[in-house]
């Protein structure tokens, strides 16, 4: 028996991830939507224009999250993970890596467009 998954349910998920309030460029992986405040380098508020559902590139669905420009940078340390946030319901909503970069705080930090992609099940 084959499986599926309609767009509607992978959608649920990703529609998830686009009501973040917030994207932070953080030095390390918070533990939850609390821990984000002690790991925080830097950060831009998010809007609902900032998250575009589409097909996936391999297959089922995902959501593109735009570049930012000029995240000003408010401590210093060694990037390496972007967080998605809910602040409306206080939510730790994704997590991902980004390549180690040496943020100074008084600076600025851009981000480029990105996607989370659930693949169709198999």
């Amino acid at each position: 028996m084959p499986k599926a998954a309609p767009d509607y349910m992978l959608d649920g998920s990703l529609e998830r991830v686009a009501s973040a309030t917030r994207m932070y460029v953080c030095v390390d992986e918070p533990a939850n939507f609390a821990a984000i405040a002690g790991l925080a380098l830097a950060e831009a508020e998010m809007a609902p224009s900032d998250f575009t559902i589409s097909n996936g590139v391999v297959s089922g669905r995902r959501v593109v999250v735009a570049a930012k420009e000029g995240m000003p940078i408010t401590s210093s340390g060694e990037a390496d993970h972007v967080v998605l946030a809910d602040h409306v319901n206080s939510r730790l909503l994704y997590v991902t890596v980004c390549p180690p970069v040496a943020l100074t705080a008084g600076g600025e930090v851009s981000s480029n467009e990105w996607a989370v992609e659930i693949e169709d099940p198999t």
